[in-house]
């Protein structure tokens, strides 16, 4: 056995279930079970790790931040490389960079970048860590401005399949860093470092947020969509379906925070505060002076840790019209009252030629399913998933920051850019020793066994269909 820094555990020795369970921050946990699991402590770990699963002819998997509402970093058999011990942050404010280990979380950085006058534009929720955030392509605070996190990133250290540390730069090493920047869980070696580009801290940032009766829904919405265009790339506009206290049925609600300095904010507001149906707001919250720990807290309050989740969404540019008749299912279906649907309105950025991140659109539709009970895994994970299958004619892929490819199959990068992905990881991990993105055959959710019960030849074509259209 290798002498690791950190902790390893076989299956079945004490505290690997506690390892297993813990490695997945979603409370509804995949039935999936590592040969192994190392937490690692460093970059020696890494490396002795790759070498021990490629002496056994073992599988990797990682996890940074544990984030995953998937899990995806929990397969069946082979080595985890736990890397959630790994969160150092080395800061140099005059040059504006910064390196980051996979584990840290985005409001920690950014915290810690705030008293250097600096930021970052992490996830929205606190608690994402950067390294699967990072990979993914980011769509973090102010990334309509910024551009999606990974075009921050400049530089990675990282351990490939024989088990090498390199330091990759585009000079050096081009084909990896462009796999870094968006590849997400199909990336074919171990992140240990991220060195970043950060920027000025923003002078100020103003919030406003609406609330609107059930029946404005579609109006507001198509208004969000069609308005986008012709604001300020600094000012970032979402809405919520979702129910709210007291009122009897869902309403929606619109958020923008202006990323900007005290003269140019009420400007950039100023499109929303003349939507035609402003006077119609439940409730209103207007020009209010926030910090990014204010929008962090607020961000959280969606999806506060102990709760059963399953999220999903697709990109769209189709005319408004069609993508709310294709989404009416959804829009109309929330399953229970902690269950809500965002509509972000984040897409229109051009790619680049130094990142494999690709896939994006005007705006996100993605459903958030929240509950307690594990009874209601089946209609809430149907909701977040199947309800999206209506909206195959206007979408336009996914993201990897919410796929569950395991459930519902999508494309989270475009043909050209997945094409290359695939032949750089024929290259740099031959054996396949990485594990890539998760498939159907490896869901473990109440969704896809319903699915195999409805594929046996025991169950009739009539109770198939019955059971797909059944509420």
């Amino acid at each position: 056995m290798t002498d690791f820094d950190g902790t390893f555990l076989t299956r079945g020795a004490p505290g690997y279930e506690e390892a297993r369970l813990g490695a997945v921050w979603n409370l509804r946990k995949p039935d999936r079970h590592p040969d192994a699991i190392l937490m690692a402590a460093g970059d020696r770990d890494i490396q002795e790790g790759v070498r021990w699963a490629v002496a056994r002819g073992s599988n990797i998997s990682i996890r940074s931040g544990g984030h995953s509402w998937i899990g995806n970093g929990i397969r069946d058999g082979g080595l985890l490389i736990d890397l959630s011990a790994l969160d150092e942050v080395v800061i140099d404010a005059p040059r504006r960079r910064a390196t980051v280990r996979p584990a840290v979380r985005g409001s920690h950085f950014n915290a810690l970048l705030a008293a250097e006058g600096l930021v970052f534009p992490s996830g929205h929720c606190p608690s994402v860590g950067v390294g699967g955030f990072l990979l993914g392509g980011g769509y973090g605070w102010n990334s309509r401005a910024l551009g999606p996190a990974c075009f921050s990133v400049e530089a990675v250290d990282a351990v490939l399949a024989d088990g090498t540390l390199v330091h990759a730069t585009d000079e050096t090493h081009p084909d990896l860093m462009w796999a870094v920047r968006g590849s997400g869980p199909g990336f074919f070696a171990v992140v240990t470092r991220f060195h970043l580009r950060v920027y000025p801290a923003y002078d100020q940032i103003l919030r406003s947020a609406y609330v609107f009766p059930h029946e404005l829904r579609d109006e507001v919405l198509a208004w969000t969509y069609e308005a986008v265009p012709g604001i300020s790339q600094s000012l970032e506009m979402s809405a919520k379906v979702a129910h709210t206290p007291g009122a009897p049925r869902s309403t929606t609600m619109i958020t923008a925070a202006a990323f900007c300095t005290p003269g140019e904010g009420p400007q950039m507001l100023e499109p929303l505060e003349k939507a035609p149906f402003l006077r119609h707001a439940l409730r209103r919250t207007e020009r209010v002076p926030s910090t990014l720990d204010d929008l962090y807290a607020l961000s959280d309050g969606l999806t506060p840790q102990g709760r059963r989740y399953a999220v999903d969404g697709v990109w769209t540019d189709a005319p408004v019209q069609d993508v709310l008749d294709a989404g009416r299912e959804v829009l109309d279906g929330l399953p229970n009252r902690d269950s809500f649907l965002l509509w972000m309105l984040w897409g229109g950025q051009a790619t680049r030629e130094n990142a494999c991140w690709s896939t994006q659109a005007r705006l996100y539709f993605s459903p958030n399913a929240v509950w307690h009970d594990p009874a209601d895994d089946l209609r809430n994970e149907t909701w977040a998933h199947e309800g999206l299958r209506a909206m195959a004619p206007v979408a336009h892929g996914t993201q990897f920051a919410d796929a569950n490819p395991a459930d519902r199959p999508d494309r989270g990068l475009e043909p050209e850019q997945t094409a290359r992905l695939e032949r750089l990881r024929r290259r740099y991990d031959p054996q396949g020793l990485f594990h890539s993105y998760l498939s159907p055959d490896e869901s473990t959710t109440a969704l896809a066994a319903q699915r195999r019960h409805e594929n046996s030849p025991l169950v009739s074509t009539e109770r198939r269909n019955y059971r797909r259209t059944a509420p």
